[in-house]
């Protein structure tokens, strides 16, 4: 995950744009529920680690996302994939950190989206910082401010009314080789890495709905899913 939009205020739910920038050769499902150990859970399934970049706990309405941070040092052997760690949050909430060791991951933010709060915790590696968001819209990236991404979109953002608006400044923005662009094509050392998938959340206690693109950028309908409570 590269871009996460969050929009919270008094008494509506949670509103989330979710971009996710990975190796275009990377394989993945689409939203489901992939994990039997976690059978209220939705979220797309990566193919290689077997985690997810997003995932929804349907009958809390929570949702949590993972943007991988790139930091000098890689993950030490046996660490645990950082694709399980939207799992841990929309299972466990904001006690996600007893459930999983550490030392050893590559950096991360984690956001935590609750019908009532929006939690972020930034590790580099060494420390896990946790920040409290107030109401409000943010923009949360994989580069930080660095990629000035949140300079550029979020007043765009704060400005549009509804998930809907927001697809449509992805719209006709063909992938780019800038960080600052939210639909991204960069070639790496021979591999291409670049948006390969978009989705909008509408998720309530008890009811997600999920619309979403592999192609976020083209003038063509998201798809809809729609998933209750695990009974």
């Amino acid at each position: 995950m590269c871009t996460v939009v969050v929009r919270r205020s008094a008494g509506r739910p949670a509103a989330v744009l979710a971009v996710r920038d990975e190796v275009t050769t990377r394989g993945f499902d689409d939203p489901g529920r992939w994990w039997p150990q976690f059978p209220d859970v939705v979220g797309g399934r990566d193919h290689v680690a077997g985690g997810t970049w997003c995932a929804t706990s349907v009958g809390t309405g929570r949702t949590a996302l993972v943007l991988n941070r790139h930091h000098d040092r890689p993950a030490a052997p046996g660490a645990p994939s950082r694709g399980m760690l939207p799992l841990l949050g929309a299972t466990r909430g904001p006690d996600w950190t007893a459930h999983v060791r550490l030392a050893g991951m590559a950096g991360f933010l984690l956001v935590l989206v609750d019908p009532d709060r929006l939690t972020s915790w930034d590790f580099d590696g060494d420390r896990l910082v946790r920040t409290e968001h107030p109401e409000g819209t943010h923009l949360l990236t994989s580069g930080g401010p660095e990629d000035r991404k949140a300079d550029r979109w979020l007043a765009d953002f704060a400005a549009l009314d509804s998930p809907g608006a927001w697809r449509g400044l992805l719209r006709g923005r063909p992938p780019a080789d800038d960080p600052s662009a939210l639909v991204v094509r960069h070639e790496r050392g021979g591999r291409v890495y670049g948006t390969v998938f978009a989705e909008t959340l509408d998720a309530r206690p008890g009811r997600l709905v999920v619309e979403h693109s592999r192609r976020p950028w083209a003038d063509e309908p998201w798809q809809i899913a729609e998933f209750g409570a695990a009974g």
